[in-house]
């Protein structure tokens, strides 16, 4: 009895410190999913501005870009997928994995090939584990991104699909992360950044009418200046966006963790005193069967 009575004890002790644990991440998690939804607020007006004057340009010019123009054959696509750096964040993860993985299927049913890119190092270590390549991976950070990392990651994949198909260059590139709702609803997205696709990040008005541009210089110019900033602005709107997932995933999963912990004190307490009040019962007996068999004698 003594041995299970330290066994009960033990895991109480360390489910304890594992509880303090999960509450401190389900803190600093709490703490900072203000900031990032307010980064995602703020990412809004300027990703909805150079959006309208994309489209404006793209709308209203009959010109024959190749960032604009679909191409008669798409035979290899770029893939970006955004994970977390860090575990303890429930099935973030695993859902923006498994979302891609559905795309990779979709994508070689069309007889494309696909190059991958990958940000975080979840996705790196998915990707190693099955001993899968990949073009280039960015870590570091993804609870709290730069614009830094999304110029790079634009400049990549721009460079990318700025190379033809015979130089190992893509028709176009898609991006897999997770959209923020709200604290309890994050959903995986999958967006195709080009050809470019224009889509408003918040709905407008349909009274709302693209503004006529006189362009100085030439559109295609405009365009050649515009669709950088504007692939870099929505890729650290969707790095944004991940960011605050992961931080209300990992809140939401740590407060689970620390509640699960509390049930697990409260078992291993009652199967301690059960065992502890087994034991004095047991000593009783044999203190009375040893009384009982001293009269006897």
């Amino acid at each position: 009895m003594g041995a299970q009575i330290r066994v009960y004890r033990q895991k109480i002790n360390s489910t304890t410190s594992m509880r303090k644990i999960f509450k401190a991440m389900e803190l600093i998690a709490t703490s900072r999913i203000g900031k990032a939804r307010a980064r995602v607020a703020s990412s809004l007006p300027y990703a909805n501005a150079i959006t309208r004057a994309v489209s404006a340009v793209a709308s209203q010019s009959e010109i024959d870009h190749p960032l604009t123009t679909e191409p008669e054959q798409v035979r290899r696509a770029a893939v970006l997928v955004m994970t977390s750096d860090r575990g303890l964040a429930g099935s973030y993860s695993a859902t923006v994995l498994k979302q891609a993985e559905a795309l990779f299927e979709l994508l070689h049913e069309e007889g494309k090939e696909v190059k991958t890119f990958l940000i975080g190092r979840k996705a790196q270590a998915y990707f190693d584990f099955r001993r899968r390549s990949f073009e280039q991976v960015w870590t570091g950070g993804t609870d709290a991104p730069e614009f830094e990392t999304a110029r790079e990651v634009g400049k990549a994949l721009l460079a990318e699909f700025a190379t033809d198909y015979d130089d190992g260059g893509v028709d176009e590139i898609h991006v897999v992360y997770t959209r923020f709702r709200s604290m309890v609803t994050q959903e995986p997205a999958v967006i195709r950044l080009l050809p470019l696709e224009v889509v408003e990040e918040e709905a407008a008005n349909e009274s709302d009418l693209l503004p006529l541009y006189e362009y100085e210089p030439e559109p295609e110019r405009v365009l050649d200046a515009l669709l950088p900033r504007y692939i870099e602005s929505r890729i650290f709107a969707a790095l944004l966006q991940s960011a605050a997932s992961e931080l209300a995933a990992r809140q939401r999963a740590m407060k689970s963790a620390g509640d699960n912990a509390t049930d697990l004190i409260k078992k291993y307490t009652r199967l301690r005193n059960t065992a502890r009040q087994a034991e004095i019962t047991q000593e009783l007996s044999e203190i009375v069967a040893g009384a009982d068999a001293l009269n006897a004698s």
